[in-house]
């Protein structure tokens, strides 16, 4: 446990010992997953590395969380491809991109975020579970050599045309040992590097097992495979294949600027207003989740992210990235690999920076079979067997939620999965009003004694029901006092229910007392 003292730290070098290897971790998370995404959405392969170097060196530095981390969305993949094919050039959604970011900026100075706060938790739980769970499915075919879907496609209809179950059945067919190899003596290697009798010494704690994993893959499928299985090696769309700018003008020509002759386009308004709310409301999830990881249980200002994303966006449009997020993949990697502070997020962006100005060639040797590996670890750490049982111990009303939200973004997508997670939630909010409205136990009545019914301090129309449904049993000949001295508001709906009860009480033989329950002023004619 953390001292007190550490809770609040900001932005220090502090804890470069701890930064900088998480920041490398979550670089090895991001390359395959920018760039796989930049494929999906049908944009250029180097758009995916800038939004993750934007996200990570620009909204790393401006946003208030120090374990966020930003980068291109998969849950915008559709979105994006949709747009760049609708607008008729990826220039002009890049100046959808560039509005977007705008129209966030202004959702933060309007202080939207406080949106962040009403997700319940047991939804925020379920997306984490739901996510590391995505995380171990998609990348069972990388790690068993089937490459055929991209990086990225998180969705359960993916665009090969396979669904998430289908893909890893395909996969079977097309085993290929060099991968499977690789990624077994990765796994290997990240299980044994969180051994407690390794993590004692030194170099276990400040080498993170991800970079040992890669780099012995890598060798494995250089130098091993070449001198004794030469069908094992791993070549093509088995590797991490980066854009390879070979002079520094072909490198400057791989950005790419928006086309601000389309501003009278109505059409990129469109496209940047749902990008604007879509990609708020992934940040703000992501947000809420990454916090809930953090072993200091800092609260990030949501207002702040908001902005953050905005100025993100806008750069990333001004330069040929797509559209980002806050991207809970990577927050985890980060949370999970020791990060503490935001330098380990900008660090991750200026490593992907170097991964496309001068260390593309090197990079590219790097086989998918070995990050499918990093991914796994990610995902099992997400949806551990500990946090399923400990979610069934906190009763019906809190694992429903939890379990639907899981699967319903398993057969969807995020967005939609968490809106079906929080329509349950709002059930059973609704429910427990309905039935908390007013204190009375029947079986306590004495005869001859009065039937008190005590209001709660809110009661609103969504407790009309309950009290109808009471007020309607009360038997004849009785003697009925109902209490609102602890009630600070009582909805109008409800006093006029209170007061047609008295209304119709005399004709039942039914006393009624009212105690501090104000009087219904209907409409006219009432």
């Amino acid at each position: 446990m953390q001292s007190k003292s550490h809770q609040h730290k900001e932005f220090t070098f502090a804890f470069l010992k701890n930064d900088i290897p998480a920041g490398l971790v979550v670089f090895l998370v991001a390359l395959p997953l920018c760039l796989g995404i930049a494929l999906a959405s049908g944009a250029p392969l180097f758009s995916g590395i800038i939004t993750g170097l934007v996200g990570g060196i620009v909204v790393g530095a401006l946003s208030g969380s120090q374990l966020s981390v930003s980068g291109p969305a998969a849950g915008l993949t559709v979105i994006v491809l949709g747009a760049i094919t609708k607008l008729g050039s990826f220039e002009t959604f890049l100046l959808a991109v560039v509005l977007a970011g705008v129209m966030q900026l202004i959702l933060g100075f309007l202080k939207a975020g406080i949106i962040g706060h009403y997700f319940p938790s047991s939804v925020i739980k379920g997306m984490l579970a739901a996510i590391g769970l995505i995380l171990i499915l998609k990348q069972i075919p990388h790690a068993l050599g089937y490459d055929k879907d991209n990086e990225g496609d998180f969705d359960f209809l993916q665009v090969d045309g396979e669904n998430t179950f289908t893909e890893i059945f395909t996969s079977v067919n097309f085993l290929h040992p060099g991968a499977i190899i690789i990624a077994s003596v990765s796994m290997f290697i990240l299980i044994m590097w969180e051994r407690p009798f390794l993590r004692k010494y030194a170099f276990f704690k400040l080498v993170p097992g991800a970079l040992i994993a890669v780099i012995t893959g890598v060798a494995i499928n250089e130098w091993v495979y070449p001198a004794v299985a030469a069908d094992f090696m791993l070549e093509g769309d088995k590797l991490v294949q980066l854009p390879v700018a070979h002079s520094p003008n072909e490198f400057i020509g791989q950005f790419t600027m928006p086309d601000f002759s389309a501003l009278g386009n109505i059409q990129v308004y469109i496209t940047a207003a749902t990008i604007a709310l879509i990609a708020s409301l992934e940040t703000l999830l992501s947000l809420e989740a990454t916090d809930k990881l953090d072993p200091w249980k800092r609260n990030s200002p949501t207002n702040r992210e908001l902005k953050a994303q905005g100025v993100g966006n806008i750069i990333s449009g001004l330069i040929g990235g797509l559209p980002m997020t806050a991207v809970i993949v990577r927050s985890s990697a980060n949370v999970n690999s020791g990060g503490k502070t935001k330098i380990s997020a900008i660090f991750h962006g200026l490593l992907l920076f170097g991964s496309v100005a001068g260390l593309a060639t090197m990079l590219n040797r790097i086989p998918l079979a070995c990050l499918a590996a990093v991914l796994l670890v990610v995902g099992y750490k997400l949806a551990k067997v500990s946090l399923f049982k400990a979610m069934i111990k906190l009763g019906i009303f809190q694992f429903l939620p939890f379990i639907v939200t899981i699967v319903a973004i398993l057969l969807t997508d995020l967005l939609v999965g968490i809106s079906i997670g929080m329509g349950l939630s709002i059930l059973f909010i609704l429910r427990n009003n309905y039935k908390r409205t007013y204190i009375y136990d029947p079986e306590k009545n004495i005869a001859g004694e009065p039937i008190v019914i005590k209001l709660h301090e809110d009661v609103t129309f969504i407790n009309k029901g309950s009290i109808a449904q009471l007020l309607n049993h009360i038997p004849e000949n009785s003697h009925v006092i109902i209490d609102g001295s602890n009630s600070v508001d009582i909805d109008i709906d409800v006093l006029e229910i209170i007061h047609d009860f008295r209304s119709n009480a005399m004709y039942r033989n039914i006393k009624l007392e009212l105690r501090n329950v104000p009087e219904f002023r209907g409409v006219a004619g009432h």
